[in-house]
């Protein structure tokens, strides 16, 4: 196992740690999001947060503004598109309640977010998926917009010519933003938001919008949201996972590490296996661990402002 920076915004909990009480603790706003794009969501995030407002709009609206940058290529606008050319989008959103929403293969809309949480709030579903997502978005007067950008679809066209179809570990700074939250009077908030695999069959959907795959949190607990191979995810029910862990007592950073550990004896097989995942705890702590060197997180509390952190890591 090696070690890269680890930061820790609070005290790591003790083994024999009972969550009962988490209503008393003296609660500071925490934000923690994957990747360097995180740093753009987190600002947003911290500004809200610090200005009172609610983790859940501070999640929302943080991973939003990612979504709407087409520089940023595996996030809403401008995201790398499937084998077909065609740029599919999935998101989920979770609240301090337990309440949740969520969008897969959505086609046209910019902030899949957005529409998670409309479902969340305004439909007695959890997902909405494919045309029936987007006409659902339509009426609740989300724009339609075309998301494949003139790069993207060069880009593709050159894929097409080269007829490979081969996963990528670490693609620089550019993976799903997931993004997790607690407010000042102790609600935590996650979000989770991304295009996918680039070039992936036209249809697959990965882990992020799965909760309890890609994002889950017990705001009597903690919170966890995952990034890279989807597949394996799903197989592990990872982000629930690491929240289990914490609750039986584990640290969000050896919560992280103890899933991880379980993802590579599932996926033996799988070459080049990429995970990670970050994890934020409901007294402030926080965590993060992958399998390979590469993933990294944003991180901003109080005391240590906005910091870019390399993740601990597995090989």
């Amino acid at each position: 196992m090696k070690k890269s920076t680890f930061f820790s915004s609070a005290y790591v909990l003790p083994k024999s740690n009972n969550f009962n009480d988490s209503d008393s603790f003296n609660h500071e706003p925490v934000v923690i999001s994957t990747w360097d794009h995180g740093l753009l969501a987190n600002r947003v995030s911290w500004d809200i947060l610090t200005a009172g407002g609610k983790s859940l709009d501070a999640v929302e609206q943080g991973v939003r503004v990612v979504e709407a940058d087409p520089n940023i290529r595996t996030v809403g606008i401008g995201s790398y598109p499937d084998r077909d050319g065609i740029v599919t989008l999935d998101a989920c959103i979770m609240d301090y309640k337990s309440n949740c929403g969520s969008v897969a293969f959505l086609r046209d809309i910019i902030n899949p977010i957005s529409v998670a949480r409309k479902v969340m709030e305004e439909t007695p579903h959890v997902m909405l998926v494919g045309q029936g997502a987007k006409k659902f978005a339509l009426k609740k007067g989300f724009r339609e917009t075309n998301l494949l950008t003139d790069l993207s679809r060069k880009e593709w066209n050159s894929w097409k010519n080269s007829s490979k179809y081969e996963s990528i570990i670490n693609i620089e700074n550019h993976d799903t933003i997931s993004s997790l939250a607690l407010s000042g009077d102790g609600r935590l908030a996650g979000a989770c938001t991304t295009s996918g695999s680039a070039y992936k069959m036209h249809g697959r959907v990965g882990d992020s919008p799965i909760i309890g795959a890609g994002l889950f949190l017990d705001n009597k607990v903690g919170a966890a949201a995952a990034t890279g191979l989807g597949e394996a995810v799903i197989k592990s029910s990872g982000s629930a996972m690491v929240v289990e862990a914490m609750r039986n007592g584990s640290s969000p950073q050896e919560a992280c590490e103890n899933v991880i550990l379980r993802i590579l004896k599932m996926n033996k097989e799988v070459e080049n296996l990429q995970v990670g995942f970050i994890a934020l705890d409901i007294r402030g702590n926080v965590g993060a661990f992958s399998i390979k060197k590469g993933f990294n997180y944003a991180f901003c509390n109080q005391k240590e402002g906005h910091l870019l952190l390399p993740a601990n890591y597995l090989e």
